[in-house]
């Protein structure tokens, strides 16, 4: 029998789905040396998992699972992550930000209060260039949807090869990102934390992009603080939308929250479902039980 482990905030709803499954050979165990299979959220989990002895498989709760890369943390087993089910919330967030921007929404809120009339040009979507740095599901997803909205959409990956059916006008390779970046209206960060992006958008990238927005919805690493300030003060970029920091919640001393052209939230652009999560673990424990390759699995090298 197969004994899982639930490590999660949202542990009571995990287990009232678990008890509406029929998931054969598995169950609940709440002792840490003999789970073998661990549902969990990562950063509950990390300061744990050097205690799992049994565990054969974890599978994050989360699409990010930076808390699990660590040199000091265990790679001695199978480690899996959610993907597919972001794209939507991930798309209304940057293209309700978008709509909002360009048709100056928040502007107009600002005038009722005041109870004035004082319309202001704005400029449709269509036609507007969005480069999207990432083109796997997520990318691919706010691709489509964006591209329903009048976009030019352009992506930005390692190879330069665009993916299967891709949505992409063009796919730039990494090194060309700033030629990407020079015809782009709207930037969308949506990669992982690895060596390669780490501060890839710094003073030098974001150097050329010509008064577009930016969108982090990937990791805070992929952000370099000083070279963001920097392209918002001199006019490279006219407004960030930032979801994700290097460290959360964000101090209360960074001068992103202050700042006239930046908008913070509290990485919550696209949230974990308990349904959709539970759905893909089902899925997974039972290519897993029959001796199947599992579905989204973690390459611990490459960090994603």
């Amino acid at each position: 029998m197969n004994k899982l482990l639930i490590i999660s905030k949202e542990k009571e709803k995990y287990l009232s789905l678990f008890e509406l499954s029929d998931l054969p050979d598995l169950e609940i165990c709440h002792d840490l040396r003999k789970a073998n299979i661990i549902l969990a959220d990562p950063p509950l989990i990390s300061g744990l998992l050097n205690q799992f002895k049994s565990v054969e498989w974890l599978q994050s709760t989360f699409a990010g699972i930076d808390a699990l890369i660590k040199p000091s943390l265990r790679q001695n087993y199978s480690l899996t992550n959610v993907k597919g089910i972001f794209g939507q919330q991930i798309s209304e967030y940057v293209l309700g930000y978008c709509i909002q921007y360009f048709r100056h929404f928040s502007l107009y809120a600002k005038q009722q209060k005041q109870k004035q009339w004082v319309p202001h040009h704005y400029s449709s979507l269509t036609d507007k260039v969005m480069v999207i740095l990432g083109t796997g599901s997520i990318g691919c997803y706010l691709a489509n949807s964006a591209k329903a909205l009048g976009f030019i959409v352009h992506g930005i990956n390692r190879s330069g090869i665009p993916p299967k059916e891709s949505p992409f006008e063009k796919v730039f390779h990494i090194s060309e990102i700033n030629e990407a970046f020079k015809q782009a209206n709207v930037i969308v960060s949506t990669l992982p934390n690895t060596e390669q992006t780490n501060a890839l958008l710094n003073a030098n990238t974001l150097s050329d992009c010509n008064g577009g927005l930016l969108f982090n919805v990937g990791r805070g690493e992929v952000i370099d603080n000083l070279g963001l300030l920097q392209a918002l003060e001199n006019g490279s970029l006219s407004h960030a939308f930032l979801d994700v920091f290097i460290n959360e919640p964000l101090s209360q001393e960074c001068p992103y929250w202050h700042h006239p052209n930046m908008t913070i939230t509290p990485h919550i652009a696209a949230l974990s479902f308990p349904e959709q999560v539970f759905e893909q673990f089902s899925e997974n424990y039972l290519l897993w039980r029959d001796g199947f390759s599992l579905k989204n699995l973690v390459d611990f090298d490459k960090g994603y």
